[in-house]
């Protein structure tokens, strides 16, 4: 009977081991394409980006990839990049800063009026519009942290108070380019050609000016930060779950309002850059710099809903808009076109984010 019983157990025990293990259903095909969008958030404007080289190239016969084309693509996209980089750090802690083309406006203007108006040293100039821009991303981060107000009501009312602060102050007037280059010429550095032993550098045969190069410089930096530094991760945890934030240790308040602060300070250097780029001072410029700068966040795939997303994306989405903007007017097209194709990129964008949202990582 022992015996027997004792091969009984056996029995059970190479039952056990040989019973089926239940792995998980292969993936289809769409799955795994799902999936490894998921897991490599930056591909889709990277693929977003080719294609629409691809097919502007195509469409304007090859024009598209000339050197002035992509000499008039880069300027146009060094100022919205910089404001998306940005628009970016705001988007990941699941808010959004519609006045970011407002106060970029506004530190240009007290740069501006600071040196040609009042006569101030260009480096006090440039520091007062650094400090306008950096106050009103603090003011902003004040309202949305301690008065608990949404960042779109927030943002929304700044975006008004700021530019009709700019239209009564300076009376819709702007400050020319002669006057700048006789007292401040400092302000138009970004607007100068790369100049490297005497040789400028050059794409294709077109200069390439310091507005570029600073726009490039910034998503590096804040690429670094947000991917290798303590401040980075905290904004990330913040945007994906600020309750979970908290009850890990991190100040989810002081975090967002630093985001606000340093969107701000982001969108002054866009100030600097703008002025070089323009060669002026207007206060009716870059009207919808708060809409390109959402568009190339979220063609980029940094998720609404926050915590998902990458600087370098951004940059893809910023050029993605440029292209597009480039490539309709060198194809003969209404310029209400852009609008139309940004809008729809926007729309596509935010359908293939809740679309890859729904795998499970």
């Amino acid at each position: 009977m022992v015996s027997q019983s004792t091969d009984h157990e056996r029995s059970a025990r190479d039952a056990d081991t040989s019973s089926p293990v239940f792995d998980r259903p292969k993936r289809s095909l769409i799955g795994q394409i799902q999936h490894l969008l998921h897991n490599n958030p930056t591909l889709v404007p990277v693929l977003i980006l080719l294609a629409s080289v691809v097919v502007f190239a195509i469409a304007t016969d090859g024009r598209l990839i000339t050197g002035l084309a992509i000499k008039i693509t880069l300027e146009q996209v060094s100022i919205v990049g910089i404001l998306a980089c940005a628009q970016t750090l705001v988007i990941l802690t699941a808010g959004i800063d519609l006045s970011i083309g407002a106060v970029m406006v506004l530190s240009y203007v007290a740069m501006g009026h600071l040196a040609v108006t009042y006569g101030l040293p260009a480096p006090v100039a440039l520091l007062g519009g650094f400090g306008v821009g950096m106050g009103l991303g603090a003011v902003s981060g004040l309202l949305v942290t301690r008065v608990k107000l949404p960042p779109f009501i927030v943002t929304l009312g700044m975006w008004q108070i700021v530019l009709a602060t700019v239209y009564l102050y300076t009376g819709s007037q702007s400050i020319r380019s002669q006057a700048i280059d006789t007292t401040a010429p400092l302000l138009k550095l970004f607007g100068e050609r790369v100049s490297i032993g005497g040789w400028d550098l050059t794409i294709l045969g077109a200069p390439v000016i310091y507005a570029v190069v600073l726009m490039v410089a910034i998503f590096a930096v804040f690429s670094y930060i947000m991917r290798l530094t303590a401040w980075g991760r905290h904004v990330y945890a913040v945007g994906d779950d600020k309750e979970a934030a908290d009850l890990a240790g991190v100040r989810s308040d002081k975090v967002i309002f630093s985001v606000y602060v340093v969107a701000g300070f982001i969108a002054a250097f866009a100030a600097w850059a703008a002025i070089g780029r323009v060669g002026s001072i207007s206060p009716s410029s870059f009207a919808e710099a708060n809409l390109d700068s959402i568009a190339a966040v979220v063609i980029g795939g940094t998720s609404l809903f926050g915590g998902r997303g990458t600087i370098l994306g951004s940059l893809f989405g910023a050029l993605t808009v440029g292209t597009f903007a480039t490539g309709l007017k060198l194809a003969g097209a209404d310029p209400q076109w852009v609008l139309f194709a940004s809008g729809c990129l926007i729309i596509l964008a935010v359908a293939l984010d809740q679309w890859i949202r729904r795998i499970s990582a």
